[in-house]
């Protein structure tokens, strides 16, 4: 059997496993006012278990299969791809997770984003810096302003 399908069957356990939780066990605590609601806290859960499970059953199944392209990866030859880029950003991440709180958002994403470019082969500061300025700015802006959601911009000792 092909890598896909192994990591298909491995995630239609996962989907299984979480549809279960889902159906079963998530709504029993439910308070009585909140049973006749039209949307309970397990329909998102719900939806995302069904859909897993079509989505594998579909690459189990071989219906997405077409003629082999030389773009699939081959995992026989994973020395010959950009490991190093990969687990880079992995790192870079897991870097981002730690910082956000102590550095703020806008300082934290931006050099995420900076330092990420950076890594997969930009050189144009010039462009690099403003689209993440931007883009950083724009985000935050549509979390904190429109949906009202609070995340600090600039860390504490900066009054954030």
């Amino acid at each position: 059997m092909a890598l896909d399908r192994w990591i298909a069957l491995i995630l239609l356990g996962i989907c299984l496993a979480y549809g279960y939780a889902a159906w079963f066990t998530m709504d029993d605590g439910l308070a009585p006012f909140m049973k006749r609601n039209p949307i309970w806290p397990s329909t998102f859960p719900k939806v995302l278990s069904v859909l897993g499970i079509i989505a594998c059953s579909i690459i189990l199944l071989g219906f997405e299969k077409t003629e082999a392209k030389e773009a699939d990866i081959d995992y026989r030859r994973l020395g010959e791809y950009h490991l190093g880029q990969a687990l880079l950003l992995l790192a870079l991440m897991a870097i981002y997770a730690l910082c956000l709180r102590p550095l703020g958002f806008l300082i934290s994403t931006s050099a995420f984003l900076i330092l990420g470019s950076y890594i997969l082969g930009e050189r144009k500061w010039h462009i690099m810096l403003p689209v993440a300025l931007i883009a950083t700015l724009v985000v935050w802006y549509l979390v904190q302003q429109v949906l009202g959601i609070y995340m600090r911009p600039l860390p504490g000792f900066l009054g954030g």
